[in-house]
């Protein structure tokens, strides 16, 4: 069997099972000029907490260009940044309330053709009545020490 095709198909299969980011495009800005295929650039995303309306994250990260970076070869680099707001009314369930769902992720975007992967998790502070979002990148062997965190105080009396 040919390792090149083995290779392959477990990225195919890695990429259907790993459930894509469900983020907005923003804008994007370009940072390094390539004569063949697109520009590396900076692209701004938003997307919402799946399991709380009324809190939205802004994610930048950086996107390779390149020949490689356009047939989706390339593999980003770990930069990251979160901005994360409170946009409407957020209701805490118990589970969140007493930190069992800590650490749950909220966002997900593979940055390689394999096994490298963005994420964004969330936690919830008790004392302080806030949800902060911490973003990271890591990959099957080897993760990034990047980072970026957020937090969103929650003041539900603005959204009555």
């Amino acid at each position: 069997m040919n390792i090149k095709a083995v290779t392959t198909g477990l990225s195919l299969l890695l990429l259907l099972a790993c459930p894509a980011g469900q983020a907005e495009e923003i804008g994007s800005v370009n940072t390094t000029f390539k004569v063949l295929g697109a520009n590396d650039k900076i692209v701004i995303e938003a997307f919402d907490d799946p399991d709380f309306d009324g809190s939205t994250c802004y994610l930048s990260r950086a996107k390779r260009g390149g020949i490689s970076g356009s047939l989706g070869l390339a593999t980003d680099t770990s930069d990251a940044s979160l901005a994360c707001r409170q946009t409407g009314k957020i209701v805490l369930p118990e589970d969140v309330l007493s930190g069992r769902r800590d650490g749950e992720q909220v966002f997900r975007k593979s940055t390689s053709i394999l096994f490298k992967k963005l994420q964004v998790v969330r936690f919830y502070d008790p004392k302080r009545h806030v949800l902060v979002y911490l973003t990271y990148s890591d990959k099957l062997v080897d993760g990034s020490p990047k980072n970026a965190i957020s937090c969103v105080p929650i003041r539900n009396e603005q959204w009555k």
